[in-house]
Formats: structure tokens, C-alpha cells, sequence
């Protein structure tokens, strides 16, 4: 009996030990993935960037400009599509457009920068000066003129030789003009002009000199020639004929032959050309007619052509009052405008323009601009027009891309 109390006791010792092991073991392994748990564990980290990407900047060709004027800074395709911004340091001395174009307004010294997408900038160092002295342009001749500077210091020299002596092409149907060099020979061209000779080969060739002036001379055919000098017997220097001594009774269609063989022998010349010969060339002044395929050393002139037969005013002459001397090249088609980005834009869409007596000279317009229809902005486009007679007319339009 007390051996079987003594088993009974020693198996619920036993028993009770057991589950005092295991809770203890549980808790151990609860420890263990506690511990396991609390460990925190490293994530991967990934560095930012905090320095802004190196800018590059390039000087380049310095520019210089006359204020006054305008010119625009060219860039490739390339560079034209990587383009943000153009800027100027000084707009006083210079400002420049969203095309590159600079225009130059005050003396002086300014930085135009021109910046791109890829972190790149373009310098240019802008010096503006001093806009020169214009040349005096004549107005009224289609002449064209050189070494006017030695002319000057032939005519003013002091001596007794004549500044001029005057070649007449028969063949071109020009007039050239020489001054004597260092060594008195007439190698000089001073002026060229546009003539008439005479039908099938009427005018006189040889040498010979000015024997005669008149300001208004009966011709033939009950016509009146105008600012005539005298070449020899009844072989004149004239302007195109007039029908009475009038300056408004031009012959018009006579005038728009100048170029080709229209007389009966004389030089016909524009108004303004034979009145040069009348007022600047003496009695004496030398004069060779000749033949030659190669017009002169500063070729042949052109001629203006009249498109207002009722007029019969020549264009080239002075008389104050001359209606074509308030005249001038006129544009047309041309305003500001506002266009979409990408849309299609020539700058010569639509602009046309005429000369002093209305003839078109579209081919002849001059433009100083760059629109990009890629980028939105604002650009400046000038158009600029000179006709025969020297006369320029000038527009400026502002084009905006939104």
C-alpha cells in the first residue's frame, strides 16, 4: 500500500516537472523569436543627388554694330532646338529678340547670352558704335557712281585740267565718266549712265568734244530736247523729248526705251543724268562714242520705267514741282501679326513691294529677322527696299508666336 502511494507521488512529481519544462521551453522560444522580432533590419538606402548639373558657358565671336543698325546672331538647327532664351545684360545699349536678332541702340558695351536646354550657354560681347556718316545718295539718277573722293580732289586740285572725260558705248547704250589718275591719264570712272543711241547704228563713233549748251533745244520732229549739250553738227547730248518746253510733257513712251537705240542719232539720257553732264561738264570736255560688248568698268546702269502714262513727268527730275520727287518704294502685306507654335510662317508670305513709279520689286526686298515657329516668343522682322532711283523704304513688324 505505501509502496504504490510512493509510485502515485513520484509520477505526478514527475508529470508536474514535465510541464514546468515545457512552459519554460515555450517561453524560450518566445524569447528567441521576440528577440528576433525586435531586431530592426537594414533596408537598402539610395543616395539623392543635392548639386545642380555644371553649366558650361562658351565666348564667342565678339560682335560689333553701328547703332542704329540690326543684324541677327545665327545658331545651327541643332542649337536652334536646344534654344530656351536669348538675354541681354543692357537693353539700353542692346536688345535682342526670341530669333537671335540684336538691334543696336546706344554707344557702348553689352552681353547677349543665349541659353540651352543641355546646360549649355553661348556669350557674345556686343559693341555698339558710333553710326556712320550715310553717303549722300542722289535721289533722282540711276547713275552709278564711284571713287567720288577722288573726283573731289581733282575738282578742287588747283589746276586747269579738266576733271572729265566722257565715253559714250553705242553698242550698251551707256555713258561713262572718267577722272584723271596721278599720271593725267582719264582712267578714273566716276559715273555710269543709262542711254539711248541712234537707230541702226545712227550715232556718230570717233573723238570729240563738248562744243555747246542749251537748256531747252528744238529738235526734230516738233519736239524739245532738255539740258542739251553738243557733240558735234546736230549730234546732241539731250534728254528724251518733251512736246513743248514744259517739263510736264514728257514723251513717256520714249522714256521707257532708255536702254535701247531710240534716236535719230543724238545720246538720249534720263533727266537727271544729260542735266549732269549740262552742269558739271565744260565747253572742251573730251568725248569718245565706240563700240563695245563690255558695257564699262562700272556697268549698266538700269532704267526705271514709267507705268503712269498721264503724268509725263520724267521720274529722275528735280523740279520742285515734280510729282514723283514725293514718291518712294511702297510695301504692301505687311503688319503685325499672331501665329500658333508650329504653325507654317514665311516672313515673305504676302509682302509685296513697288518702286518709286510703281513697278514691282518684290525680288528686291532685304529682310533682317529670324522667326522660329518651334518656340514661342516675340521677334522683330525688318524689310527693307531700295529701287533704281536710290530710294529706300524701310518697315519693321512684330510677329508673336503663342
Amino acid at each position: 500500500m505505501k509502496k504504490n502511494l510512493f509510485v502515485s507521488l513520484f509520477c505526478i512529481i514527475l508529470a508536474f516537472t514535465c510541464i514546468l519544462c515545457g512552459f519554460n521551453g515555450i517561453n524560450s522560444e518566445l524569447n528567441n523569436i521576440s528577440e528576433v522580432t525586435e531586431t530592426p533590419t537594414e533596408e537598402p538606402t539610395t543616395q539623392i543627388a543635392t548639386t545642380a548639373p555644371q553649366i558650361v558657358t562658351e565666348e564667342k565671336e565678339p560682335v560689333q554694330i553701328e547703332k542704329g543698325l540690326a543684324q541677327v546672331i545665327s545658331l545651327d538647327e541643332n542649337e536652334e532646338s536646344k534654344l530656351e532664351s536669348w538675354t541681354s545684360s543692357d537693353k539700353n545699349i542692346v536688345t535682342v529678340d526670341s530669333g537671335g536678332r540684336i538691334d543696336a541702340l546706344k554707344e557702348g558695351t553689352a552681353k547677349i547670352t543665349a541659353s540651352f536646354s543641355d546646360y549649355k550657354k553661348y556669350e557674345y560681347e556686343v559693341t555698339v558704335t558710333k553710326a556712320s556718316e550715310k553717303e549722300k545718295t542722289d535721289r533722282y539718277s540711276t547713275a552709278i557712281t564711284a571713287n567720288q573722293d577722288i573726283l573731289t580732289d581733282n575738282i578742287y586740285d588747283g589746276s586747269d585740267r579738266n576733271p572729265y572725260y566722257i565715253y559714250v558705248n553705242r553698242q550698251q547704250n551707256c555713258v561713262t565718266v572718267y577722272t584723271y589718275d596721278e599720271n593725267g591719264d582719264y582712267t578714273i570712272p566716276v559715273r555710269a549712265m543709262i542711254c539711248s543711241c541712234g537707230k541702226n547704228n545712227a550715232t556718230i563713233l570717233g573723238d570729240f568734244t563738248l562744243y555747246f549748251k542749251n537748256e531747252w533745244v528744238a529738235l526734230y520732229n516738233n519736239v524739245y530736247g532738255h539740258y542739251v549739250s553738243g557733240i558735234s553738227g546736230d549730234y546732241l547730248f539731250h534728254s528724251v523729248p518733251y512736246e513743248t518746253t514744259s517739263p510736264d510733257s514728257l514723251e513717256d513712251e520714249e522714256f521707257n526705251k532708255l536702254g535701247e537705240e531710240a534716236s535719230l542719232g543724238c545720246v538720249r539720257m534720263a533727266t537727271a543724268d544729260v542735266k549732269w553732264i549740262y552742269e558739271n561738264c565744260p565747253r572742251n570736255t573730251k568725248i569718245k562714242i565706240y563700240d563695245d560688248e563690255n558695257a564699262g568698268p562700272l556697268g549698266r546702269p538700269e532704267s526705271i520705267k514709267i507705268t503712269d502714262t498721264s503724268c509725263h513727268w520724267d521720274p529722275t527730275d528735280d523740279n520742285e514741282n515734280n510729282p514723283y520727287n514725293k514718291k518712294s518704294p511702297k510695301f504692301s502685306g505687311l503688319k503685325d501679326i499672331t501665329i500658333k507654335q508650329g504653325e507654317t510662317y514665311s516672313v515673305l508670305d504676302g509682302v509685296k513691294a513697288v518702286d518709286t513709279c510703281s513697278n514691282d520689286i518684290t525680288k528686291d526686298i532685304e529682310v533682317t529677322g529670324n522667326v522660329v515657329t518651334s518656340r514661342k516668343g516675340t521677334y522683330k522682322v525688318t524689310y527693307s527696299v531700295t529701287d533704281v532711283l536710290h530710294r529706300t523704304t524701310e518697315k519693321t513688324i512684330t510677329v508673336t508666336v503663342k
